[in-house]
């Protein structure tokens, strides 16, 4: 009797143990990391490419997603609903361009900032603010500086110049990040559609890890190589992954598909995926700057 006593209470705390491991992985199963995309650009139809990355993210790689929009269309600039998200947001993505948002909807981005959660940022969204002068909310214009890691003086002004709206930009891999998380499976040349931004030599800061470099094809001035992705940390403590690359054809490319995916899964501090789920079909036309 007594050996069946201690054999069954040998079986109840291995069914205990099991029954423990069981609900937590059921508990980090259930916990998907929510991504909240903030998009309206005027131009990049970021508001059409970035839903098709997020739909992906759900679909393949596990995640929750909530795309926000410029309302009542791209060019609305002083209303995006719905940003009350953030508030359960494990990562913003931003594509902004030149919005002038009410203050209860800046506050909710200024809370996300301050949690030191991470931050992406596509192209226009060094400069994804700008309110006139004097304006109660003029600091925002200096978005890409507090929240990208920007230099001072790159907010509404954004003193980026670029090399013509009928140049393009070969890329390359940064040979010293070959190894870097983001790159995996990423290749080491392709071509975008977007026009190289001049950002040298203000922008990236000091102590940002670049990891792309950008060479103007056909440019309407004389190029400099640019780097066009790197990796940092805001004044917020957050982690920060910009890339000013983000033209509507770009997103069509696999290696920048990737890079995208991988940028995502690092950010929330994931294991980037090795097993590439396969090329997106994104096919989103251009739109010419109003």
């Amino acid at each position: 009797m007594k050996k069946f006593c201690v054999c069954l209470l040998i079986l109840i705390g291995i069914s205990m143990a099991t029954t423990r491991l069981l609900l937590a992985q059921a508990s980090r199963t259930a916990k998907k990391p929510l991504v909240v995309f903030v998009t309206g650009d005027h131009e990049y139809s970021g508001e059409e490419t970035l839903p098709l990355i997020a739909a992906a993210l759900e679909k393949d790689y596990g995640m929750k997603t909530v795309v926000l929009k410029a309302s009542p269309d791209y060019n609305s600039e002083e209303n995006i609903p719905g940003l009350e998200a953030l508030e359960h947001a494990d990562l913003a993505v931003f594509f902004l361009r030149w919005r002038r948002l009410p203050a209860d909807q800046l506050a909710y981005i200024e809370a996300y900032l301050k949690t030191g959660k991470p931050v992406i940022g596509f192209r226009t969204t060094t400069h994804a603010f700008h309110f006139p002068e004097g304006h109660a909310s003029e600091k925002w214009n200096a978005f890409g500086e507090f929240a990208l890691n920007a230099p001072p003086g790159w907010g509404g002004a954004a003193k980026h110049t670029h090399y013509g709206h009928e140049s393009s930009t070969d890329v390359s891999v940064i040979p010293e990040q070959a190894g870097n998380p983001i790159l995996t499976g990423v290749a080491k040349n392709f071509h975008v559609r977007s026009w190289l931004y001049r950002v040298l030599p203000d922008y990236p800061v000091k102590g940002s890890t670049w990891l792309l470099m950008g060479k103007a094809v056909n440019p309407d001035k004389e190029a400099i190589e640019n780097p066009v992705a790197w990796t940092g940390t805001n004044s917020f403590g957050g982690r920060v992954f910009m890339t000013t690359l983000g033209h509507p054809e770009d997103f069509r490319q696999e290696p920048f598909q990737r890079l995208v995916i991988n940028a995502v899964h690092y950010e929330l501090g994931l294991k980037v995926p090795r097993k590439w789920k396969g090329k997106l079909d994104i096919h989103v036309p251009y739109r010419v700057t109003q």
